[in-house]
């Protein structure tokens, strides 16, 4: 077997022209990520462990069946307590030794493995095992210097064993490609496993298996996990688009066949390429970089469209699949770093940089013109990642700036009093109650060795390989015995050149002789984001006749226009509804030219449908900014279609908030001397929202919000909607009033419940806390955030032009589409907005058409909540908790000043 070779770049210092980070700098922003991890860890023991993850606004733990469910988000927690075997290897690694040795004995006492409830393999594999093995490796460690876990005997090894062979039975499919799920109990043969019925996995779920299982197999001496992660790897590649070598997102597990032609390196493929070269770093096999080096070469040649990575099909490489990149991405970078190909690199993650300063975090999804496509942000590591990996490669003291750019916006924008909330709307600053495990397993780690020192480390991080949760599993292991049974399958087209290969990753010092050349591949890119370059308009060639027909233009019932379209390649598919769909044929159009306008027009028919979805309001916030929130928690709300227009408000509203009497707000007010200067909340049912306005504004309220009485609703799980007026002129209302669904509303009584006076400020997205706040606070307990301005964020228009992936598979993987259009309407409306299925996680940013509502049954009042009950935590508990949380703040501010 060939010498190793790792690729973990630790070349020439690459310094840009700008200032570099004092030594001081970097030690106080690696003691802020020590501060933030523990705030964030702290919290998931004192608040929800042994539960799987925390719930940061409600200051719980979220186990799998008491909480509304949240679709395949829900699969990877396994009543195991997933956050803390997620951590352990980061506890480690951030010097908290004795930490490290009180959770290992707590997994060791606490977690059971084999629960009756349905997992995902590829999350379990990634997130459990990798956690324990990742575990077992630093108590290794911490074992052999003699200081630490000298009690240690392989517990977490065991466990580790325990977890793999629960999941084999995933494995049992003539493919060899896993199930997606499995039963921790029953396996996934049998009615009382609840699963096995599956057909279709994802790229990614069977082809990030190979680190995690062949490190089980060498440091247990089985062999038969590595022979099972193995053999799906070797069926991927053989399933390979063969002209492309290109592979799909969706792969049917029996068939083979291709279930999702689109293909890109974010979301469901992204981690099955970066396993197939670094198995090759950990285990040292050549086939696995002969594999990798094949697929990236077609990455760059099809996918790559520096600083852009856009989806492409298979079998037809050159046509795009979608107009919008999804976060997921953001990990190519750091990959490109391992491979040795800083260029791109460099040129991606700046794009990357840019959309992250124009919208605080990445979005989920993003366009081509980086507006937002889908506004989750579940506080994803992947660019703090590809952040360290540049730095490594680089020394460039910009990316260290970037990290600061991290750390910055996780204080200002996800952090709440227990916790790191994940952003529901990185637009308006709300926030979904929400800290995956994988925010402790990775970010911190990344963050801090972007800012350490070497030695600020407890061991040499070069020994190890980074899976994609960020688990350490020793190089050593390419070295480990392990049974020649294992199968190394290499046909004849495998057996190439070495001369093909880049075997080793080339110095940056003679790639970038001028240190500044970083920095000239980054402005270019910057100013396209800032919108300061024009684009160009598309040369034509003179003599080509009139300019081509404007989406703007367009009537589907024009015989002449329809003729034009016909020329462009673009053709109309009448469907049952009434409504027509266009889809653009490239190669049937009548001329190259003709062929780019049927591009053009397919573009502006985009932006044409993303204006009309102007017309719809996008959501609101409702923030809470009295003490002790101070404006950190920021709830997702849905507008009215009359009262203010809080968009165009510079300051919002700002209140306290009263119960109203009666809670429905249906007749007059009869507590009106406490709403009036307030702003009052009301129960939604009984009548029109426009006539609650009125009552409340009537006892003189500023404002309202009208909280959903479905019980168990909530923004994470459902549109939200706009409330519409009650058929008449509504031109008498001038308060504005917002909507809440049930669980966000809970979080406002319950604050109301413990602290009878809370203030609230109603605006179109969250604001930076103002001078009023910092003095209230300082009245409080001072609090320590430098004060920062709030950069307001445009709002982001949904393309409408992306691929059904719904549609016929022929037609998927071989033409563009437009969502449809009406027949016989005016110019203006003949796109329809977009008509996508809305996914547990795409819902949160969509807004559903106005809804009217009268309910015909009165219901009964429910108590107003107000002292009567105790929460079940004390005022002075959670005093205590925020007493502490802003004492670290305040340090912060003395360390900045």
């Amino acid at each position: 077997m060939p010498q190793v070779l790792f690729l973990w770049m630790l070349f020439g210092a690459l310094c840009s022209l700008g200032k570099t980070m004092s030594r001081e700098e970097k030690h106080r922003l690696r003691n802020q990520v020590v501060e933030m991890f523990d705030h964030a860890y702290q919290n998931y023991m004192d608040h929800a462990y042994p539960a799987d993850e925390l719930m940061p606004l409600t200051c719980r733990g979220r186990v799998r069946g008491l909480e509304p469910s949240r679709g395949d988000i829900d699969d990877a927690l396994g009543k195991f307590s997933l956050t803390l075997i997620d951590t352990l290897d980061t506890l480690v690694l951030l010097n908290k030794t004795t930490e490290f040795e009180a959770a290992v004995r707590r997994v060791l006492s606490d977690v059971r493995l084999d629960n009756d409830i349905v997992v995902s393999v590829f999350e379990t594999n990634i997130r459990v095992l990798g956690g324990l093995l990742g575990g077992h490796s630093m108590a290794v460690m911490l074992k052999e210097g003699g200081q630490h876990m000298q009690w240690y005997q392989d517990e977490l090894l065991h466990m580790a064993k325990d977890i793999g062979l629960r999941l084999l039975p995933a494995f049992n499919t003539s493919s060899g490609l896993p199930y997606p799920r499995v039963n921790l109990k029953y396996g996934v043969r049998g009615p009382e496993t609840r699963t096995g019925t599956e057909t279709d996995t994802c790229t990614a779920c069977a082809g990030t298996i190979i680190l995690e299982f062949a490190a089980l197999s060498r440091f247990t001496g089985d062999p038969v996990f590595e022979a099972h992660a193995r053999r799906a790897l070797d069926f991927l590649w053989e399933k390979r688009q063969r002209n492309s070598n290109l592979v799909g997102t969706t792969i049917n597990i029996h068939s083979g066949e291709w279930v999702r032609r689109d293909s890109g390196v974010g979301a469901g493929i992204d981690s099955y390429y970066e396993y197939l070269l670094k198995a090759y770093i950990l285990l040292g096999d050549d086939l696995f970089l002969q594999r990798f080096n094949i697929h990236y070469a077609s990455i760059m040649k099809y996918i790559s469209q520096p600083p852009l990575l856009l989806d492409v099909h298979i079998h037809k490489p050159l046509l795009p699949a979608r107009t919008w990149m999804d976060s997921l991405l953001a990990f190519f970078p750091g990959l490109q770093v391992l491979k040795g190909d800083i260029r791109p690199a460099i040129e991606t993650h700046e794009m990357l940089y840019q959309v992250t300063k124009k919208h605080n975090f990445l979005p989920e999804a993003f366009t081509t013109d980086f507006r937002v496509h889908w506004a989750q942000h579940p506080l994803r590591p992947e660019f703090a990642e590809s952040t360290y990996f540049l730095y490594k490669a680089t020394g460039d003291p910009y990316y260290l700036e970037a990290g600061r750019t991290i750390l910055d916006n996780l204080n200002r924008f996800a952090r709440v009093p227990c916790g790191f909330a994940a952003m529901k709307d990185v637009r308006t600053g709300s926030h979904e109650d929400r800290m995956d495990s994988f925010f402790l397993a990775e970010m911190f780690k990344y963050l801090f060795l972007l800012f350490a020192e070497g030695e600020d480390l407890p061991f040499d991080v070069e020994d190890y390989v980074f899976t994609t949760e960020a688990h350490l599993l020793p190089l050593s292991l390419s070295t480990a015995p392990h049974s020649p049974s294992v199968p190394v399958n290499r046909t004849s087209e495998e057996e190439l050149d070495d001369s093909n290969f880049d075997w080793t990753c080339p110095n940056t010092r003679l790639l970038f002789p001028d240190p500044a050349f970083p920095r000239n591949l980054r402005d270019p890119i910057r100013s396209v984001i800032d919108k300061s370059c024009p684009r160009p308009t598309p040369y034509r060639e003179p003599g080509m006749g009139r300019p081509p027909l404007r989406a703007q233009d367009f009537m589907a019932n024009n015989l002449e226009h329809l003729e034009l379209l016909r020329r462009m390649g673009v053709s109309l598919i009448h469907l049952k509804d009434g409504r027509v769909q266009l889809v653009q044929h490239a190669t049937q159009a009548v001329s190259a030219v003709a062929a780019e306008d049927g591009v053009r027009f397919m573009q502006e028919m985009m932006e044409l449908s993303s204006q009309q979805q102007k017309e719809q309001l996008p959501p609101r916030a409702i923030q809470i900014v009295s003490h002790p929130f101070f404006g950190r928690v920021v709830l997702t709300a849905g507008p009215a279609q009359f009262g203010t227009d809080l968009s165009k408000s510079s300051t919002g509203v700002r209140g306290f908030v009263t119960v109203a009497e009666p809670y429905s707000g249906c007749t007059e007010i009869t507590n009106a001397e406490y709403i009036q200067g307030r702003i009052a909340l009301l129960q939604r049912g009984q009548c029109m929202f426009a006539e609650k306005a009125r009552h409340i504004q009537k006892a003189g309220a500023i404002g309202g919000i009208v909280i959903d009485d479905n019980e168990g609703s909530s923004s994470d799980t459902a549109p939200l909607f706009q409330m519409a007026g009650d058929g008449r002129s509504t031109d008498d209302i001038t308060l504005p009033l917002l909507f809440l669904f049930h669980k966000e509303g809970n979080i406002l009584l319950e604050a109301l419940k413990e602290y009878r006076e809370v203030e609230v400020l109603l605006s179109d997205k969250a604001r930076d806390r103002g001078v009023e706040a910092q003095e209230a606070e300082e009245d409080c307990l001072t609090e320590a955030t430098t004060p920062t301005s709030f950069e307001p964020i445009g709002q982001s228009q949904m393309s409408t032009l992306e691929l059904d992936e719904s549609a016929p598979e022929e037609v998927a993987s071989s033409q563009e589409e437009v969502s449809p259009v009406d027949e016989d309407t005016s110019p203006a409306e003949e796109v329809s907005a977009p008509r996508e299925e809305a996914s547990p996680v795409e819902a949160e940013a969509n807004l559903s058409q106005p809804e009217e509502e009268r309910d015909s049954e009165r219901r009964e009042e429910p108590e107003v909540p107000g002292s009567t009950d105790s929460s079940n935590q004390s005022v002075d508990e959670l005093l205590a908790d925020w007493q502490e949380d802003l004492e670290a703040f305040q340090q912060m501010e003395k360390d900045e000043l």
